[in-house]
């Protein structure tokens, strides 16, 4: 019987960076620098979702495996690995994390014996659903200081952005 994680459970006491100074000399450089900024995000966002996901014991680059498959019928690993912009050895430990956890199995390629791909198990989709609020709550700390107008701009720039070969 595959093992289920406890649903996560996202508190208030995630770390929190301490405030950007934009005062200090120093600084006024680097928040001049977008790239710098968006790292600091990331960094920020990545912080704020490995918390909501400690007590699973998964990270969000599992997280992102387990997103993507629940909108494909099934991947192979190269494209897992070419969608989410991370290196083919690092999918495959992650995929067999996942797969120990039974949110996500292998299965021979319809297309090719030989290859296998990665589909989410209902013990995936399950561990998804208990996630959706807990990931919105996490997306609304990051974006508190943003109004609804803000974000929905924020969001289709940083599509547009992300989109780019």
């Amino acid at each position: 019987m595959p093992h289920r994680p406890r649903e996560p459970a996202i508190t208030r006491q995630h770390v929190t960076p301490k405030p950007i100074d934009s005062e200090e000399p120093w600084m006024r450089g680097l928040h001049a620098d977008t790239g710098y900024l968006l790292y600091r995000l990331g960094l920020r966002s990545g912080q704020l979702f490995n918390t909501f996901l400690q007590e699973s014991g998964l990270r969000l680059r599992h997280y992102a495996v387990l997103r993507y498959l629940a909108g494909a019928e099934g991947a192979l690993q190269r494209e897992l690995s070419t969608r989410l912009g991370y290196d083919p050895s690092a999918i495959v430990g992650l995929v067999d994390d996942l797969e120990k956890l039974g949110m996500t199995e292998r299965r021979p390629s319809p297309d090719d014996r030989r290859s296998k791909i990665v589909v989410l198990t209902e013990d995936g989709r399950a561990f998804l659903r208990g996630t959706d609020e807990a990931g919105r709550r996490v997306t609304n700390d990051l974006l508190a200081p943003l109004d609804a107008a803000e974000r929905e701009t924020l969001q289709a720039l940083l599509l547009r952005v992300a989109d780019q070969p």
